[in-house]
């Protein structure tokens, strides 16, 4: 087993900006250790300051207060040179370049280590080889950047990353400009290239559901309550999660560790049975406004037998429907 180390330590940190004598705090008090071969995710709303802290801890921006540690030593005891041989940061604006490769622009990640020129060494080509293996993008290495699709770029980007050879790697929403196939396929491979590699890896997302089935560690940033740390479980069991959605038209289930969309019920129906056929029957009864219930009376009343819906009136009469839409049909919405 790989043994994990402290990469990131920040201790009673203040984020914001100071704008001619005008100081405005965006969070404090932060305070947290990241350690490598972890998957982390930042998670909160728009306008919350999840940009402001991503780009305080990468030294694109001064912080207001307290301490940041990279591999334990304060950030601004590193000069410029030696924190890129450090910290790699990927962002999300889209980016226009013309007449050159996928190969090539990984290279960039050598620029670190290359000296004025910029000249690749053998060993500098052999490095990028590994990254674009890593990152399996071979089928993508000679292709110039502009017929790239986002999520092809995006992952040449994180093979440039990979080719900068820091211990850690921070993103800024790496998944904005995606569907949803390509979203889950990035958040896996970033989540397997934290273990594979070991490497500390950093980023911020509105993907929430998928954080929380991915990331190792969530920051959960909320304008009432500063910044919540902690496994996805720990913050589920703590009421964290439920907390923070509840107060968003979202119903965070702790039992599965999942959101769903809040919806007001004025009708309840009672409901027997189990498996997935259920689950999808109470989801649509939500949908449109019916909690279901396996303590209330009600005629009808639903029971899942036999992967089949059956429709039970107080008369004695049943109906087994085929579909759920059928069942929506019948129980007159």
């Amino acid at each position: 087993m790989i043994e994990r180390q402290k990469t990131i330590e920040i201790k009673d940190l203040s984020i914001g900006y100071i704008d001619k004598k005008n100081k405005k705090t965006v969070a404090e008090k932060i305070s947290s250790t990241i350690y490598s071969g972890e998957l982390t995710c930042l998670l909160g709303a728009n306008g919350i300051g999840k940009s402001t802290l991503m780009r305080t801890i990468t030294a694109f921006q001064p912080k207001l207060g307290g301490k940041i540690y990279i591999l334990g030593k304060e950030i601004e005891d590193y000069a410029e040179k030696e924190l890129a041989t450090l910290v790699s940061v990927v962002l999300t604006e889209k980016f226009d370049i013309k007449n050159m490769t996928a190969r090539e622009l990984i290279g960039l990640g050598r620029s670190p280590y290359t000296g004025f020129w910029g000249k690749l060494s053998d060993n500098d080509h052999k490095i990028v080889d590994k990254a674009i293996s890593l990152v399996k993008i071979d089928n993508l290495a000679s292709r110039m950047i502009h017929t790239l699709s986002d999520g092809e770029r995006q992952k040449v980007m994180i093979a440039k990353a990979l080719a900068q050879e820091t211990p850690i790697i921070l993103l800024d929403e790496p998944t904005a400009f995606l569907d949803f196939p390509s979203k889950v396929e990035m958040m896996q491979l970033l989540h397997q290239l934290s273990r594979t590699t070991n490497k500390t890896i950093f980023l911020s997302t509105h993907d929430l559901e998928l954080a929380l089935q991915i990331a190792d560690r969530i920051w959960l940033m909320d304008k009432d309550n500063g910044i919540k740390i902690g496994t996805p479980e720990d913050l589920s069991i703590d009421g964290s999660l439920s907390h923070f959605f509840a107060r968003k038209g979202i119903i965070f289930d702790t039992d599965t560790g999942l959101f769903r969309v809040s919806n007001e019920c004025e009708k309840t129906i009672r409901m027997k049975g189990h498996g997935q056929i259920y689950a999808m029957v109470r989801k649509a009864l939500l949908r449109e406004g019916i909690m279901v219930s396996r303590e209330v009376e009600s005629d009808p009343y639903i029971e899942i037998k036999e992967q089949r819906i059956n429709l039970h009136y107080s008369n004695g009469q049943v109906k087994v429907l085929d579909t759920i839409e059928e069942l929506l049909r019948q129980i007159e919405l």
